[in-house]
This record gives C-alpha cells, sequence and structure tokens, in this order.
C-alpha cells in the first residue's frame, strides 16, 4: 500500500448575502399620540451680545463637570494602577543545553517513559520537562515490542513540545524504520533477499513485526520516518544507528548521506528501499580487536566527530554474554548497567536490549568520568 497526500485542502467559507439592516432593537417604540417636539426658534443674530474677538461662549444649560449634578463616573472593572509591576514571559533559555541520545527502543514505550523520566527529560505525564535540552533517538521504534506507534508519536510530540522550550528532540533512520516503510508501502512486492525471494511483508514479520502497528500506521507517520536523517553530529560526537560503515557508499559528508537515502525513499522504488534495508542491517563493523578501530576512524575522517555513538547491535551480542554465566537473572537475561565503550574508546553502543529484558538506555554526553 502507498501512503496517501497529505496536502490538507484550504476550506471556503459561505457567501455573504446583503440585506436591509433591521431597527435597532434598543429604541423604544413611541406611544400613540406622541409627537416629536419642534425645534426651538432660531434666535436673530442682532440679538445675541457682544463678545471679545475668539471668544467662545458656553451653553449655560451644559453640565458643569464635577459639579452637583454631573453623574459619577466609575469604573466597571477594578484598574491596575500604572506603577504596578505586570507580569512579563520568561525569556527562553539561550545557547545549546545537555546533549542526550536514546538507544532502540523497539516499540517498548512504557520502558522509554520510564528512562526519559527518570534523567528528567520528561514530567510525570509524559511532556517535555527539560527546557533546552537537546535529544537524540538512534532509531529503531518500531517491532518487537508492543506499541511501536505509540513511541513514533510520543518522539513526534516531544519534538514540538521541545522546540517551544528552547531545546531539540530529534530522531535519526534505523532500519527497522525501512522495513516498516517499505512493509507498508509494497507489502508483498517480491524483493531479492540474498536467501530466496521473499517480500517486505514477509521480511517485516520475520524481523518482529507488529500487526497492531500496521493497523495503526498513518501517512503522516510514514512521511515522518522517511525524512528522517541517517546520520548527524553533536559535540564531537557521530551519530548514527547502525555499527556499519555502509553510510560511506552514500556520500563523503552528513549532508550528502541524509540527501542521498532520503531522496531513494521519495522515488519509492522497491528494490532501492531493499538495498537500504539489507545495508543498514549489517553490524559488527567496530568489534574486532584490529579492523574495528580502523573503521571507526575512517567514519570520523570522513564525516567529522571524535567518537561514534550507536545502536542497532545489542550490548550483551557484543559483549558475547548473551547465554553464558555472565547472563543475569534466572531467565538468562542480560546483565546491562549503561553503553558500551570500545574500539579504543572511539564507539559507545547504546542498545541496551530491551528487546531481550536488557535495559532501554537514555544517557547524557559525554560519558562522566
Amino acid at each position: 500500500m502507498v501512503e496517501g497526500s497529505m496536502t490538507q485542502g484550504a476550506g471556503q467559507g459561505a457567501a455573504r448575502t446583503t440585506a436591509a439592516m433591521p431597527p435597532f432593537s434598543g429604541y423604544a417604540t413611541p406611544a400613540p399620540g406622541y409627537t416629536h417636539a419642534a425645534p426651538p426658534p432660531v434666535q436673530p443674530a442682532h440679538e445675541y451680545p457682544e463678545y471679545p474677538e475668539g471668544y467662545t461662549p458656553t451653553a449655560r444649560d451644559l453640565p458643569v463637570i464635577g459639579g452637583p449634578a454631573a453623574p459619577q463616573d466609575v469604573p466597571t472593572v477594578e484598574l491596575t494602577p500604572l506603577s504596578a509591576p505586570q507580569p512579563q514571559q520568561q525569556p527562553l533559555p539561550s545557547g545549546p543545553g545537555p546533549l542526550y541520545v536514546v538507544g532502540d527502543v523497539h516499540g517498548y514505550l512504557d520502558e522509554l517513559h520510564h528512562a526519559l523520566f527518570e534523567q528528567g527529560l520528561i514530567d510525570e505525564h509524559g511532556h517535555w520537562a527539560a527546557g533546552n535540552a537537546r535529544l537524540w533517538f538512534l532509531g529503531d521504534f518500531t517491532d518487537r515490542g508492543p506499541d511501536g506507534v505509540g513511541v513514533i508519536d510520543l518522539v513526534m510530540r516531544l519534538s514540538a513540545e521541545a522546540a517551544a522550550a528552547g531545546g531539540y528532540c530529534k530522531a535519526l533512520m534505523g532500519n527497522h524504520e525501512l522495513l516498516l516503510i517499505g512493509a507498508k508501502r509494497f507489502a508483498d512486492t517480491p524483493v531479492n533477499s540474498g536467501a530466496g525471494t521473499a517480500s517486505f511483508q514477509a521480511a517485516w514479520l520475520l524481523n518482529g513485526g507488529q500487526r497492531s502497528d500496521m493497523e495503526r500506521l498513518e501517512d503522516h507517520h510514514l512521511q515522518w520516518m522517511s525524512r528522517l536523517d541517517a546520520i548527524a553530529e553533536e559535540d564531537g560526537h557521530l551519530l548514527v544507528h547502525s555499527d556499519t560503515t555502509a553510510y560511506l557508499e552514500y556520500g563523503d559528508s552528513i549532508e550528502a548521506v541524509n540527501d542521498a537515502i532520503t531522496e531513494a525513499l521519495q522515488r519509492n522504488d522497491p528494490d532501492e528501499c531493499w538495498d537500504l534495508f539489507r545495508k543498514f542491517t549489517k553490524r559488527f563493523a567496530f568489534r574486532d580487536e584490529e579492523a574495528g578501530p580502523l573503521a571507526v576512524r575512517e567514519l570520523l575522517h570522513t564525516y567529522g566527530g571524535s567518537r561514534i555513538v550507536h545502536g542497532h547491535s545489542p550490548i550483551p551480542y557484543l559483549l558475547g554474554e548473551v547465554g553464558t554465566e555472565d547472563a543475569d537473572g534466572d531467565e538468562g537475561a542480560p546483565r546491562v548497567d549503561g553503553p558500551h565503550l570500545y574500539a579504543d574508546g572511539l564507539a559507545l553502543a547504546m542498545d541496551g536490549g530491551v528487546t531481550m529484558a536488557g535495559k532501554l538506555l537514555v544517557v547524557q554526553l559525554p560519558l562522566a568520568g
């Protein structure tokens, strides 16, 4: 299914007609036999008294302001003295605020609310409470968890609320956004998956797609996702979703990469969308002890920054802890206390493995200590 147009038509108001105005109802109806009083006769000019040049007489029957016959002017509302201080709108904070990043959410809306509240980024009602703070989501809002569309709605709303408070909330494109866009647009269109012919819909379901999300997904969600940046740089941190070097295939600058991916999605080609998803699903490019730091340095040299911050690959996988004695809890859930710094300190992993009972990470950068 291809999403529809978001163009909003402007309605036209009803045509105005000109009609005779009815008599003003405030005028009283004259009593029978009532006649208007005749105007007083004009006094002959020769009967006016002599006045000095430039003098204008005042009629004797006009009330004197402040005199005994004058009505008192009583205000109907309490007047505020001019000297009373007037409330002033507080100016928005100037300069950039603290920087936060959020790892993969995957539809775990309640866990996201809790993690953002713990960091003071939202209040108990889920509204932005961090002033001029800067918040970046690293992608993968949907699939596997129960409420991916609810996560998207929250991020979109926080973006508006943060901007109004002098901060911002932004998001990157994850491989699951690419997959969801393809599943919604192209559904059962065959694609070459490398393991045989499949479809976006089949691949999406295989990767944790939730039918409830597909039923609630609307055009504005798709348009928002399809315009997300793939890469950004903040305070020396190169922000990406995937721990892969595939970004290098789309341009030699941040702007070029983002433009190339946005334009590819606008062309609405299923093969091109599938190729994007396939490339940004690759992982572990930074994990090797020798090749990993070299791959990170190539990305930093090309796009800037002094450290890569990424999601995508769960920290327990990067550490090799899944299914080992290092796992935490009776059910083998991995223990994740925070982000994982590796590749000679050049890469910071932010996917805490919330889908495997790990932890949804929200962290302030740079790391303390």
